[in-house]
């Protein structure tokens, strides 16, 4: 009779290769291990952050009791998100030998309506997003397919292959779909040398925004002569509106920890650091719950699987300062020091934590290794372009229709993006610009929209991926607003070492800021001087990107410099005729009372926080220009639309 194994027996003898995946009982329990083969209902809940944000808890509080209520025997599994954010709360069921079908926007009101339908084999259209595609199931009869949705049918997910389709703190669904077995060849079949000259025939390039060859930074930190190294994954991650890391983490933790670890062999360190912001708490906690796993099966500690190889990880938390993102400023935070950056040379992977070589890659880079290493580094390189290998993950939010992360071959244009992944912009509105990059990104116009994600193609125009967020403005957006923010953003974020980044920042801010307000005095010489502070943001700009000691320095005025390059009207507009054309700049506002409309009911007047308004009760009352702040408050108050607003 033969002996039934057990979960960690099958792991081990997965991972070493002593069973081959086409062995019966071996297929028989990945299929069990992924839900192939079930007797019972299976309903998959996306629970990232943005799916908590909008409401996830509650449906899945909802899913649960429905089941309880009816005595319903089914499986519930929390998975991550698979990136369609702007679709949450997402929720997912298969039936017994049918495909998964995937639901949009499952509130907990629609929980009974939808699980009614779907236990009973209907098949409601409203929600549906489509089925997956599985060759061991039987499909849905004209049931579109999910992939084909425009969200996802210009999509090519390596990094996000399995976000949203496994169970984040499952270790063996993410051994069951082939995890970890590229650290275990790598162990097996590769010295050091042999994985950085793998990567770098790969053609994976550095997803952080300066695209220097992964490879060719390890083979740096093994060359170089010293008793200990280290491995830093950067997952500080602190652009505004950038979650791309924060995802991957929630919805395959183990996927960057298998990275981290074949990147760690292959610049010999010993020790491996994920640093983190402390504000993901959902992605520290699944995070640190793989990594018990992984120590506990011993694929990751002290000689795994008797190799002779030693190979630990940790977390650590950074306070999420954006500086602290540079490479340089992150040693220092993790040695314990305020995070401040330092001159290169010398570089980390020469001199980094504690004067030793250190290798830092970004999360995005690390989540490809495992299948580079896994399929080839020519499987990988056959995606993508000819300076531009696999593909880009890149957050794409602002004003556009389908929001979320998305991952695109290299070469794939910025169009097709925001109007086939996004489906265009709402409300039948023009797209007026998109900024790529992050805070310190670039704002390109629509005739660069067909430039391709590409680094070259996009350095000749003028801009960078960056930290791979992609923003999109309409017709309503103030680009001097803009500009704005991100300035007030990176004058916060710097750490004030240097004094071009510190003082340069401050006075591109106070230059914006005397813009998108209305002049004190309107005469000839409020404007000239208006007009001059615009003629020095080009002259401050280039001195901080001259003698700036880090990045943040160097790359603040980008926004700014883009803006004003493509969209210099709207400057000229703000500067000369005080007006901000999307409406945005309220303290470019004119206010005026409308006599004939006016009642006399003084509510304006008692309203008004710097007594501008005057007036006798049942007679028209006025504005004083001169009192007026802009605020709009008699504006939102007014009854009879009596108050007039001018541009």
């Amino acid at each position: 009779m033969a002996v039934r194994k057990n979960n960690q027996d099958i792991l081990q003898e997965l991972l070493l290769g002593k069973v081959s995946t086409g062995e019966p009982h071996i297929q028989e329990w990945i299929h069990r291990t992924l839900h192939y083969k079930t007797d019972r209902p299976v309903i998959y809940v996306a629970t990232g952050t943005c799916s908590i944000t909008a409401g996830v808890l509650k449906t899945l509080s909802a899913i649960r009791q429905y089941l309880e209520e009816r005595n319903i025997t089914a499986l519930v599994v929390e998975t991550g998100c698979p990136g369609f954010c702007s679709a949450e709360p997402l929720v997912d069921i298969q039936l017994p030998g049918k495909n998964r079908l995937s639901f949009r926007e499952i509130t907990e009101e629609k929980v009974p309506f939808l699980l009614d339908d779907v236990l009973h084999r209907i098949i409601p259209t409203e929600n549906l997003l489509g089925q997956y595609r599985n060759p061991l199931l039987d499909p849905w009869k004209d049931i579109p397919w999910l992939e084909e949705h425009p969200f996802y049918s210009i999509q090519r997910r390596i990094v996000m292959e399995k976000a949203g389709i496994l169970d984040p703190s499952s270790l063996e669904e993410y051994v069951a779909m082939g995890g970890y077995r590229g650290f275990i060849k790598t162990l097996e079949m590769y010295t050091p040398a042999e994985v950085c000259q793998l990567v770098e025939k790969s053609g994976l390039r550095g997803r952080a925004g300066g695209g220097f060859p992964v490879g060719t930074k390890w083979k740096t930190a093994l060359l170089t002569p010293a008793p200990a190294r280290y491995f830093v994954c950067n997952a500080q991650e602190s652009d505004p509106g950038a979650f791309t890391d924060r995802l991957i983490i929630e919805s395959n933790p183990h996927q960057l920890l298998e990275g981290l670890a074949i990147g760690a062999y292959a610049a010999g360190a010993g020790k491996a650091i994920v640093y983190i912001r402390s504000d993901y708490t959902l992605a520290i906690r699944r995070l640190q719950t793989a990594l018990n796993k992984s120590r506990e099966t011993g694929i990751l500690g002290h000689n795994i699987f008797g190799s002779g190889i030693s190979i630990d990880i940790e977390i650590r938390q950074g306070p999420g300062a954006f500086v602290c993102g540079e490479e340089t400023a992150l040693l220092a935070s993790l040695e314990g020091k305020r995070g401040m950056p330092r001159q290169k040379p010398p570089f980390p992977a020469e001199s980094g934590l504690n004067n030793r070589p250190t290798i830092i890659n970004n999360t995005e880079s690390l989540a490809n290794i495992p299948a580079i290493v896994s399929r080839g580094p020519e499987w990988f390189a056959s995606t993508g372009t000819a300076g531009s290998k696999g593909t880009k993950v890149f957050s794409l939010t602002g004003r556009v229709i389908n929001s979320g992360i998305v991952e695109v071959p290299m070469g794939t244009t910025l169009y097709d993006i925001v109007f086939k992944a996004g489906e265009g912009i709402p409300g039948a509105k023009k797209c007026k610009a998109l900024h790529i990059g992050g805070s310190v990104g670039y704002t390109l116009p629509p005739s660069l929209f067909h430039t391709p994600v590409d680094y070259e193609a996009l350095k000749e125009a003028g801009a960078a991926m960056g930290s791979g967020g992609l923003l999109v403005f309409d017709e309503n957006t103030c680009l001097v607003d803009m500009s704005n923010f991100f300035m007030h953003f990176m004058q916060k974020q710097s750490c004030g070492k240097c004094i071009p980044c510190r003082e340069g920042t401050r006075r591109i801010s106070q230059i914006l800021d005397s813009i998108i307000r209305r002049p004190v005095e309107k005469n000839g010489h409020s404007t000239l001087e208006r007009f001059k502070g615009v003629m020095q943001l080009e002259s401050i700009s280039t001195v901080m990107k001259e003698t700036s000691l880090c990045g943040l320095g160097i790359n603040a005025p980008n926004p700014v410099l883009s803006t004003l390059k493509w969209f210099r009207d709207e400057f000229e507009e703000h500067i000369f005729d005080r007006i901000c054309r999307a409406g945005v700049c309220t303290a470019l506002r004119t206010f005026s009372i409308d006599a004939d409309a006016c009642t006399g009911c003084a509510l304006c007047a008692r309203k008004c926080p710097s007594n501008a308004i005057i007036g006798t009760e049942r007679n028209p009352f006025f504005i004083v220009e001169d009192k007026c702040t802009a605020c709009g408050i008699c504006y939102d108050v007014c009854k009879f639309n009596a108050v007039i607003i001018k541009p």
